[in-house]
């Protein structure tokens, strides 16, 4: 749990939209990726690849260290694919975040297994099918394998070391979604969450959106949607122990989700409603120092000009946190990867996440939404 006056600061921020605690950060050293999924643009800006330096990072600490941050998240892009990962990960440390997450193709874990497991608490895998889906999906000789690769390398130097998976459920794997179950318990994975495919943002380096043929290259139509349904259905009957135990992050009802989000992006139903606070407990800051209050909304300001504290403190954060309602954003309704921590939650997400590795909630009566619950950072609740 957290301590009283870390309580209160958490407390103060929800209140206030003044930031006094922040537990989470995310921060994507590289801004390049090593895959070329169907579902994502980052790659196609390879050539104009950022990363932040020890020199961008190191003036920004003391905001770290003021704001109680606990826990950073590695996300990308690769992060492995950094020049110098693991000075980054000290310096985090010795600012005192005490817990370090990589989010991974896993196409580079095998080489930097030692690396990762002396400097990270836990590992996140994107996994997306079974071989040949996982393959065509990533656009990556052999991806799959050296994934499989990757994880039983940390394994095999440490068998207790906590790996996971998150699955981005789109047009070309809705239907592997019980060999995607087989595939992560074969691999060694500790943990596989589900979340549906963002086409609605201006993330992921798409900042005019996708035209409508993009989006029905990975949506799904309304015939699929309802394939979908059934299978998820069937998945819900056929892994019983894997809810219980945990194994599936989610579970049934929050499964049961994915097909209704596909569904309302047809206009057949309404999205599923979203808990979340991420603006008011977490920030991302990306590889060129963009800095933003999650990962879809639009950017607040950037570490090579005002330090970090300012930014998040600045007129211009207060007024967007003061005048977001993620009942009624549209931005915030259709997201897929959602966050929500409580002020009574420790200072960094959850070992078992609720939904994913991005959160769920209780909301707390007679307040806005922000205000709430349980937490996790991939699916939303």
């Amino acid at each position: 749990m957290t301590g009283p006056v870390a309580l209160v600061k958490r407390q103060l921020t929800l209140s206030t939209d003044r930031i006094y605690a922040l537990p989470v950060v995310v921060l994507m050293p590289h801004s390049a990726c090593n895959c070329r999924c169907v579902m994502c643009d980052i790659w196609l800006a390879n050539r104009n690849k950022r990363e932040l330096s020890r020199e961008d990072l190191v003036p920004h600490l003391p905001a770290l260290q003021k704001f109680g941050t606990n826990h950073v998240v590695l996300s990308g892009g690769e992060a492995l694919l950094h020049s110098n990962l693991w000075t980054l990960c000290d310096l985090l440390r010795e600012a005192g975040v005490g817990r370090i997450s990589l989010l991974s193709t896993g196409l580079l874990l095998e080489r930097h297994a030692t690396a990762v497991l002396a400097h990270c608490d836990e590992v996140t895998v994107s996994l997306d099918g079974s071989r040949s889906t996982h393959d065509r999906i990533r656009n990556i000789p052999n991806a799959y394998e050296r994934l499989v690769d990757g994880v039983r390398a940390l394994k095999a130097l440490a068998p207790d070391f906590r790996v996971t998976a998150r699955c981005v459920i789109q047009r070309q794997n809705y239907l592997d979604l019980p060999n995607i179950i087989d595939a992560a318990k074969a691999i060694g994975i500790d943990q596989i969450s589900f979340f549906a495919v963002d086409v609605s943002s201006t993330a992921f380096n798409r900042p005019q959106g996708w035209a409508p043929e993009r989006v029905s290259d990975v949506a799904l139509s309304p015939d699929e949607v309802k394939r979908f349904a059934r299978v998820v259905e069937e998945t819900i009957t056929a892994y019983p122990d894997e809810f219980g135990s945990g194994f599936i992050a989610e579970t049934p009802a929050r499964l049961r989700r994915l097909p209704r989000y596909f569904a309302a992006l047809n206009g057949e139903e309404t999205f599923p409603e979203n808990h979340c606070n991420a603006p008011w407990v977490s920030t991302v800051v990306e590889a060129d120092g963009t800095v933003r209050p999650c990962f879809f909304h639009r950017s607040l300001g950037n570490i090579h000009d005002r330090p970090l504290d300012e930014i998040l403190n600045g007129a211009e954060a207060i007024a967007f946190r003061r005048a977001l309602d993620v009942r009624r954003d549209p931005i915030c309704r259709k997201c897929v990867c959602t966050l929500n921590l409580a002020p009574g939650d420790a200072n960094s997400l959850p070992r078992s996440p609720g939904p994913s590795a991005h959160a769920s909630g209780a909301l707390v009566p007679g307040e806005r939404l922000r205000r709430s619950g349980r937490v996790s950072v991939g699916v939303s609740d």
